[in-house]
């Protein structure tokens, strides 16, 4: 009886994230693999959708310090970086990401 519930607990829990991860662009997924492969980021990666400027967007966090945090289009190409680096200021390119962009989900934060 206990490994029925262990197995069926697995699997909702599995069910849960593949839920979570369901309308991901397969890019976005792919560079979660990626960055799962690697050792853990400190702080934790993490990626979040946006919508900006029309437009569905997702920003990924950045590996340490003085990096700039990405934001990519739904097919991963590089928009801009509106916050991190030096300055922490990102790279000048959407200085109004945060004052326009709408939150829409957090699609993954590394749980290790």
């Amino acid at each position: 009886m206990k490994r029925l519930f262990i197995l069926l607990f697995s699997i909702a829990v599995l069910q849960s994230c593949n839920r979570k991860l369901a309308g991901t662009p397969a890019c976005i997924s792919k560079k979660i693999e990626e960055i799962k492969s690697q050792a853990k980021w400190n702080p934790p990666a993490e990626i979040n959708e946006y919508e900006y400027n029309g437009k569905r967007v997702f920003l990924v966090s950045a590996n340490c310090c003085d990096q700039y945090f990405m934001l990519l289009d739904g097919t991963c190409n590089s928009i801009c970086a509106p916050s991190g680096g030096l300055t922490g200021g990102g790279d000048g390119k959407c200085t109004d990401f945060y004052k326009n962009a709408k939150h829409i989900r957090l699609v993954w934060k590394d749980p290790r």
